[in-house]
């Protein structure tokens, strides 16, 4: 059943017992391929109907933020923001003002992370920790509390 080995083995007779095994294993050749089981929707990327596309360009412009939209219609903020330039919404200033800029400073020279001031501010960590250098504020290294 088996072609030999190139090279001996110390018990080959307990080889083949054990290739056997898992040869027996396997479905057979002939058998039909069972078919893949589906992947569930949130695992996929969620298609936003132009309805929907709609909807979302006319909350913003209400005044919904992206994070709002991404929340309601869940979807990534930057896919909010993809459809707002697709269908030509006017994009609101994004990022800190001056006043939020001051308010993270002083977040996190209290300890805060940047992650979690940016769940407060509604903006990434990273546009946190860019804001915060330009201001000349020292980053903390990671371990650092």
């Amino acid at each position: 059943m088996l072609a030999p080995l190139a090279t001996p083995v110390s018990n080959p007779a307990r080889q083949r017992k054990a290739l056997e095994a898992l040869l027996g294993k396997l479905p057979d050749a002939s058998a039909p391929v069972a078919p893949r089981e589906r992947t569930s929707l949130s695992a996929r990327a969620k298609q936003i109907k132009s309805d929907q596309a709609r909807e979302i360009v006319a909350a913003y412009e209400a005044g919904a933020t992206v994070y709002e939209l991404g929340r309601r219609f869940g979807i990534a903020r930057q896919t909010v923001s993809k459809i707002l330039k697709r269908h030509g919404a006017q994009m609101r200033r994004t990022g800190l003002s001056p006043d939020q800029i001051d308010e993270a400073a002083r977040l996190y020279v209290l300890g805060w992370s940047l992650a979690r001031i940016g769940r407060r501010m509604e903006v990434s960590p990273d546009t946190v920790r860019l804001r915060l250098l330009e201001r000349g504020v020292r980053m903390r290294d990671r371990h650092e509390r």
